[in-house]
């Protein structure tokens, strides 16, 4: 198990984890982006306001990149099957 210590908005955070520290920091890294972002477009608000506000948009980034991979996923199994129909032509 690794310990690995990131800085988040300034705050230190420790992380015990199965993942690699490398890993853990650029999780850090890109969740302390997003905070910035929200905090840079809306200094007033509270901190809270500001984790739930980034947490939805890397929940969307999450998403989107699903929807695009079950996309992929599916146009992989058409031409597939297609392949697959056109070798039996073949044979």
């Amino acid at each position: 198990m690794y310990k690995t210590e990131v800085y988040i908005l300034g705050q230190k955070y420790t992380i015990r984890g199965e993942k690699p520290p490398e890993h853990i920091q650029q999780l850090a890294a890109y969740v302390d982006e997003k905070l910035r972002k929200v905090h840079e477009q809306n200094p007033s608000m509270p901190p809270l306001r500001a984790a739930i506000l980034a947490c939805l948009y890397i929940c969307d980034e999450l998403y989107e990149i699903k929807n695009e991979y079950e996309n992929t996923k599916q146009q992989l199994k058409k031409l597939e099957e297609r392949t697959n129909e056109l070798l039996m032509l073949l044979s």
